[in-house]
């Protein structure tokens, strides 16, 4: 089925149809990882946005049912150069354009996403239209330009759990040590917030040997305490983290205690709002698994996951809180921590499936920190 992309600035691309019959309006955002697709789909971080996948050759190994990020793909469309026809991974279970047409999400191949994630570079991020069900160009264009667009919205309400429940799935690659595998009775018990949480961040806790509950975005803090928890983790998730006023005021309930507290992506934006920072839009965000990202505390050089279109003004944070990372390509603030108590805060992800797992070892140094 022929199949249109349109942008709030005029731009008209036509290509061919995948996946559903179907109409999206989302943010256009461009992902440079080479392998993952299917993470990247399901990842509820990208909930309001439609990916511009920069590897030209998207669809070989088709979908399965153990790398998902989360029970759905929250993608609101997908452009790509090439959707391949066939399936040829032994694990798969549907192809991509079947998988992605059960779902309801429109798809786009046979355009030069190469061209488009340059404009996307140059212009920053645009509003856009995907259709494969026959919406003429200049309508398109028009529900982009009217769309409301992400900022100040909170999205996080729509991808959160409905209601506290316990984890216990854990991984056991074969590049990590057997003793990690597991719950022992007696664990340290971590309340993971679910702003939109990737599942293998869930696992690594797991796998660390934390006994895992996780509670809805908008749990009351003193609710949490009641829980006893070792930690408090804060997980990643879509949308404007100034709109998740309520997380931010948990946050700062959980600062008066002596609690650990470690956030990923935008549980590291809301960790940065509770401490009195500010937060901003950056021109095109980052996503993909090849962001170089430095360790200020040892030194070295980590090759990051990311998936953001919000940073943290270093400028805005408060005497008692000290930035940790920075990324190289352009200087934004990467990690945080407090200089009195066990929190701290990155805006990657250590926990990337499938990878890099560069940083895995912020897992284990929040172990250490409950153990205190």
């Amino acid at each position: 089925m022929e199949a249109i992309l349109a942008l709030e600035d005029g731009t008209i691309l036509h290509g061919e149809g995948f996946g559903a019959s179907a109409t999206a309006v989302a943010e256009v955002v461009f992902n440079t990882s080479m392998t993952g697709y299917q993470e990247v789909l399901t990842d509820p971080s990208y909930h309001g946005q439609m990916v511009v996948m920069t590897t030209p050759h998207i669809g070989n190994v088709g979908v399965n049912a153990e790398d998902v990020e989360s029970s759905q793909p929250w993608v609101q469309g997908f452009i790509v150069r090439e959707i391949s026809p066939l399936v040829s991974n032994w694990r798969a279970t549907e192809s991509l354009p079947a998988y992605l047409a059960r779902h309801g999400i429109p798809g786009i191949s046979e355009i030069d996403t190469r061209s488009l994630t340059r404009h996307l570079r140059a212009a920053g991020v645009l509003k856009g239209a995907l259709s494969t069900d026959g919406t003429p160009a200049a309508r398109l264009v028009e529900l982009a330009q009217n769309w409301a667009g992400l900022d100040g919205r909170d999205l996080v309400q729509e991808v959160t759990c409905a209601d506290l429940h316990t984890w216990e799935e854990g991984t056991a690659p074969a590049w990590e040590p057997a003793s990690l595998h597991g719950v022992a009775a007696g664990a340290p018990l971590v309340v993971a917030y679910d702003f939109g949480s990737k599942w293998n961040i869930l696992r690594r806790l797991t796998s660390y040997g934390c006994r895992v509950v996780v509670v809805p975005a908008h749990t009351p803090a003193d609710e949490v305490l009641a829980l006893s928890p070792a930690g408090v983790f804060l997980s990643n998730g879509p949308g404007d983290p100034a709109a998740v006023t309520y997380a931010a005021a948990a946050v700062r309930r959980f600062l008066t205690t002596e609690i650990p507290l470690f956030g990923i992506c935008l549980g590291h934006q809301i960790l940065g709002l509770a401490l009195g920072g500010r937060t901003y839009k950056l021109k095109f965000g980052h996503h993909g698994g090849n962001q170089p990202v430095k360790d200020l505390v040892s030194g070295r050089v980590q090759i990051t996951s990311q998936n953001h279109n919000y940073a943290v003004d270093p400028d805005s944070l408060p005497a008692q809180a000290e930035v940790t990372h920075w990324n190289l390509n352009d200087g934004t603030v990467e990690g945080l921590r407090l200089k009195d108590r066990p929190v701290f805060s990155v805006q990657y992800h250590p926990e990337a499936s499938p990878g890099p797992h560069d940083a895995d070892e912020l897992f284990a140094r929040f172990v250490v920190a409950l153990a205190r």
